[in-house]
């Protein structure tokens, strides 16, 4: 999939988010190796710690359906359903995403539109990231 219909495809779903709490809206659109997509929102929670991130979301709803390679992940989000500044994923998503992602070459592109992004590798904002190959896994 091209890079700016991936883009547009994750600043389509900011209005899907769940955000009574803080009006943040964060929108993903995970791209699989065979070319599926798999979108996530983020799900606040009155209790804060049970909420869920857009990239998590994403990462859940691909995984629970047997996909287990991964070629890019858009993130966008901002202020009541519209995109602002580029908006990094938190520690917790990258973590996850180095459970199932090579670091080298996992593409992570934060959006404002689908004519301004950044893109990165996880390595790049993971350095010295600990994963399954420290436990003898994948």
């Amino acid at each position: 999939m091209e890079r700016k219909a991936l883009i547009r495809t994750a600043l389509d779903g900011l209005g899907r988010s769940y955000a009574p709490y803080s009006h943040f809206h964060v929108s993903a659109a995970l791209l699989c190796r065979d070319g599926k997509v798999y979108t996530g929102n983020n799900i606040e929670n009155a209790a804060y710690s049970p909420g869920i991130c857009a990239e998590r979301c994403a990462f859940a709803k691909a995984v629970s359906e047997g996909e287990r390679e991964f070629e890019a992940i858009v993130i966008c989000g901002g202020p009541d359903g519209k995109a602002g500044d580029y908006c990094p994923p938190c520690g917790v998503c990258r973590q996850v995403m180095r459970e199932f992602c090579k670091p080298d070459s996992f593409c992570i592109i934060l959006a404002k539109s689908a004519e301004e992004y950044r893109e990165y590798t996880l390595a790049q904002l993971l350095p010295e990231s600990f994963g399954p190959d420290h436990l003898g896994g994948v």
